[in-house]
């Protein structure tokens, strides 16, 4: 610093202050403040787009034909350092042992399991060799291919962590893969070779019985869907006998109860009483309250594990991408699953690698507005934001895909509006009273569930990659 300026500056600091400071004047001003403001609040898209269905008596049943299921559910597993282990309940998955309850023969058969590690491209089961091994995917992506109609390679489908194939070999014995299983990335697979099952079940009198009784059970005539058949004639002339049919219904419907999310808020009467201006606290603490409530209300609808989306959609209807990204051909393939898709819901980021992905191909997606909002949009469905689908720690999520409202079998949002204290539909504000520390206190609720009336209502594309860049 220069010696004039040094020497201004001490010039200007020994002059008397001529007018009243800033700081002295804003005791006397009084100031204008914002509403309490809250990060959490985010659009909630979900809640507003899901069609609310009243629910008397806090149940809802789901009467649907009946079908017949199969155990295609997913399989889980423990890690420990290298090594991979199924948990022996999980085998219950498997269609030949879904019913079977031994659980000591189950661990025997979950420790006969051997893991072997495949690199990508490697083939698991070549098409036409003996399927005489049940293969467990515990981590990584295979893909289902076929020789194609003019001798080319057809992708039949794409199976992730969790799934599992070759089943069949428990109960048929001369079975050839219909199909070549490859790897498309680094995999890791438990394996039960046919042998060994049967091996164990030559001193194991239950497991032996289970195997013969599910090889002798007539298999059942459905639809593709699984429901029991219905026969009908068509097309006939003449006088033929008219098939006689009646539709059969599921004698144990699924129920959805009605969730509950509940807090209870605590206001001091003298806070109540002397800081109401301009604002009034009580109003205010209760609207963030509620906020919080809602957004808690969204995440339960897409993770919790009885009735949220992620959940509760159907393993025939979840399906994995072909390169780990998101897409445009992944995107068609979830829609393609079901009719009338009314939205799609993602993560942000999410959303951000769909878009990368249809630059590099030179697409832009059309964008409509709702409720005062763009949104971008896919075929003509909306893809709504929601960051209460999780991102895992390797960066993958998931995409939802639905149809919606009881008329079109859709999913439907549960409530019950019409409750006591009701500030709004299904959610209510109690007073429960003064305490010895003048603290008042108000029980602030919201009551919900959420419905997939058929099963491919609801898709899922799972393990989307939202970290590449090339």
């Amino acid at each position: 610093m220069s010696v004039e300026a040094g020497s201004e500056i001490r010039e200007q600091q020994a002059q008397p202050q001529q007018s009243l400071g800033t700081a002295a004047a804003r005791n006397l001003a009084t100031t204008t403040k914002s509403a309490p403001q809250m990060q959490e609040i985010t659009s909630r898209w979900l809640l507003r787009m899901l069609p609310w269905v009243q629910v008397q008596g806090g149940t809802y049943r789901v009467n649907r034909r009946l079908s017949y299921a199969v155990g295609d559910g997913r399989v889980t597993f423990v890690q420990t350092g290298e090594r991979v282990e199924v948990i022996p309940g999980e085998l219950n998955e498997l269609p030949a042992l879904r019913t079977y309850g031994d659980e000591g023969v189950l661990a025997e058969l979950a420790q006969r399991c051997e893991q072997r590690e495949y690199a990508a491209g490697d083939v698991i089961a070549a098409a036409g060799d003996a399927a005489d091994t049940v293969y467990l995917l515990a981590h990584g992506r295979v893909e289902k291919v076929a020789d194609g109609a003019y001798d080319d390679e057809a992708v039949l489908g794409v199976l992730a962590d969790g799934a599992y194939f070759g089943d069949q070999a428990l109960v048929e014995e001369e079975d050839t893969w219909a199909c070549t299983v490859r790897a498309a990335t680094a995999c890791t697979v438990l394996t039960l070779s046919r042998q060994s099952v049967m091996t164990l079940a030559d001193r194991a009198e239950t497991l032996r019985n289970h195997l013969t009784r599910v090889r002798s059970l007539p298999r059942q005539r459905t639809n593709k869907y699984g429901e029991a058949p219905i026969d009908l004639s068509a097309g006939h002339v003449g006088e033929p006998v008219v098939p006689h049919t009646y539709v059969d219904y599921d004698a144990a419907p699924r129920e959805y109860e009605l969730s509950v999310a509940q807090t209870v808020l605590k206001v001091h009467s003298r806070v109540a009483d002397l800081y109401n201006q301009p604002m009034n606290q009580t109003e205010q603490q209760l609207r963030l309250t509620v906020e919080a409530l809602r957004e808690r209300q969204e995440d339960e609808l897409i993770n919790h594990r009885e009735f949220g989306l992620l959940h509760n959609c159907d393993y025939g209807q979840r399906i994995q991408p072909h390169d780990g990204v998101p897409s445009p051909d992944d995107m068609d393939e979830l829609l393609s699953r079901r009719r009338g898709s009314k939205l799609f819901l993602a993560h942000p980021r999410a959303i951000a690698a769909f878009g990368r992905e249809c630059n590099k191909r030179g697409l832009n997606p059309e964008s409509i507005e709702i409720g005062g909002n763009r949104v971008p949009t896919w075929r003509g469905v909306p893809i709504f934001p929601c960051n209460k689908i999780p991102v895992s720690d390797a960066r993958t999520t998931s995409i939802i895909c639905m149809r919606t409202g009881e008329a079109e079998q859709g999913v439907v949002g549960l409530q019950q509006s019409g409750i006591p204290d009701e500030i709004e539909p299904s959610l209510s504000v109690r007073f429960m009273g003064i305490d010895e520390q003048a603290i008042i206190r108000y029980l602030v609720t919201a009551y919900y569930s959420a419905a997939v009336l058929v099963p491919d209502a609801l898709g899922v594309l799972e393990n989307v990659e939202i970290g590449r860049w090339r």
